[in-house]
């Protein structure tokens, strides 16, 4: 079972990668961006055949290490 995690910045919280990826769309000539939230993405694969216990596993993987939940969100998407 793969289980894929997004990981973003809570809304509020200063993104300066973010402003230089806008920044830097501008200067390539793409107009129109207003604002850009940059995050990490990790894919894991689990030994789990119960979605439940999948989710639990990496909701805990998440709430120990993955992210920084004082300043970050995360979601979970289990996969076969």
């Amino acid at each position: 079972m793969k289980a894929l995690v997004h990981i973003t910045l809570k809304t509020g919280v200063l993104d300066p990668q973010g402003k230089a990826i806008a920044n830097a769309l501008a200067n390539l000539g793409f107009s129109g961006v207003n604002d850009v939230r940059q995050g990490k993405y990790i894919e894991l694969d689990l030994p789990h055949t119960d979605r439940a216990a999948a989710g639990a596993t990496v909701k805990e993987m998440c709430e120990r290490l993955l992210a920084n939940t004082v300043i970050e969100d995360y979601r979970v998407e289990i996969v076969d």
